[in-house]
């Protein structure tokens, strides 16, 4: 048996501490800071001068991206690194736009790219969702997005490679990889984050401005309140656009995943009317406790100061609602075409389960893929990198107060409820 590290207790969420490293790097960003407007006209202005396109598209982003650089500066509280942080951010979503829309305009042929019948994950954080993305991508006919082509899905024409050459998108993606490591070295044990490691289709919305996991930047009430009160229809027909773009990279079957999916399900099938629909289900108050120490600890890069308890209510509130959207939908999904997996199950054997959503989506499930599958559990434990212990307690939540308010999903989805400690 392989030995894990030691679990790991994270005491300095509300007063965050610094190697020397990380030290140097944010001091080196924050210098950066008072040249830096987080206003529409510089930032877009910057991704004009850095690709040298000025065809963004359907420009009725601009008003999303007014919205959002002014909940960062007035509610976001941004320390000077955070400022430089979100402003790479924004200008990066503003870079991939162009370069989606320049692929575009070069290869009008890609307007008659299908895309059909995606696997949508539907299911909050820290449910087993990340591994069983993980898992599902090792099939070659799956198509996923590995994090390196999440952060620059369009190359620029002039990085067009010849079939099997070195892509030097994976080169610089590497380079932030490291860069998160220093900054935050136990970030990989709440959520693994690697060059080839799938992630989520929101850094694809990200490039519209609309989608739930920006909050996870910062606390931002007005964009909170905007998403929640706007169809959001229109930017999953976005995404589908993005994804026909991206299969003429590389053709596949969709596998998407999630946390807003729980509350946008008929956004989902207005634009995607013949997904399959896997819906994952734990115990909320694991999830909670999980999901902000991770934020918490992730708020160290862009706030002044960190609030633990802010974070914990703002959160608890949010995957509240998150769950409510999810008991109001989900019967929206066709049957025939749905499977609810339990996270207790799931982990049990989780390559059974891989193969019960296979033949829900009606997808070969092959001994190549089995193989291939089990290979990938070999060298990706759980916990290989040492366990996070939860503190509920950093956050002034009552585990017993949450297990009731919790209560309306998991007697509906009859969830296998864990220690409330």
């Amino acid at each position: 048996m392989t030995d894990r590290p030691a679990p790991i207790r994270v005491t300095d969420l509300a007063d965050p501490g610094f190697s020397a490293d990380a030290k140097a790097r944010i001091d080196a960003m924050s210098a950066l800071a008072p040249a830096l407007r987080l206003e529409p006209e510089p930032l877009c202005a910057q991704a004009i001068a850095e690709t040298g396109l000025r065809d963004f598209g359907d420009e009725g982003f601009r008003d999303r991206l007014a919205l959002l650089a002014r909940a960062f500066r007035e509610e976001a509280d941004l320390s000077p690194a955070g400022i430089v942080m979100v402003y790479g951010q924004i200008v990066t979503w503003l870079k991939n736009r162009l370069l989606m829309q320049d692929l575009l305009n070069r290869h009008p042929e890609i307007a008659d790219i299908k895309v059909e019948r995606p696997v949508v994950v539907v299911g909050m954080p820290r449910s087993g969702t990340t591994h069983l993305h993980n898992l599902m991508s090792v099939d070659p006919a799956i198509r996923t997005l590995p994090f390196w082509e999440a952060c620059e899905p369009f190359p620029p024409e002039s990085e067009r490679l010849e079939r099997g050459a070195a892509d030097p998108r994976r080169e610089r993606c590497a380079q932030g990889v490291a860069e998160l490591h220093t900054l935050l070295p136990y970030f990989r044990n709440m959520h693994e984050v690697d060059v080839d490691f799938v992630e989520e289709e929101f850094m694809l919305m990200q490039m519209d401005f609309a989608t739930n996991v920006i909050e996870t930047m910062s606390l931002m009430p007005s964009y909170r309140d905007w998403y929640k009160a706007t169809d959001q229809t229109p930017h999953y027909a976005f995404l589908k656009h993005t994804m026909a773009a991206l299969q003429w990279f590389r053709d596949g079957r969709w596998l998407l995943k999630c946390q807003q999916h729980l509350e946008q399900l008929q956004p989902v099938l207005n634009v995607f009317p013949d997904s399959t629909f896997i819906f994952t289900h734990r115990d909320p108050v694991a999830v909670v406790a999980s999901a902000v120490t991770m934020l918490a600890y992730r708020a160290r890069l862009f706030n002044r100061r960190v609030d633990p308890v802010k974070i914990g209510a703002y959160w608890v509130d949010r995957i509240e609602s998150l769950l409510r959207g999810v008991v109001r939908d989900h019967a929206l999904a066709p049957p025939a075409r749905s499977l609810h997996v339990h996270f207790k199950e799931f982990m049990a054997d989780d390559v059974a389960m891989v193969k019960r959503i296979y033949a829900c989506a009606n997808q070969p499930f092959t001994e190549q893929v089995q193989s291939a599958m089990h290979a990938y559990m070999l060298t990706h434990p759980r916990g290989r990198f040492g366990r996070i212990v939860y503190n509920m307690g950093d956050f002034e939540l009552d585990p017993l107060v949450l297990r009731e308010r919790f209560r309306f999903y998991t007697d509906y989805f009859d969830v296998d409820l864990e220690p409330a400690a």
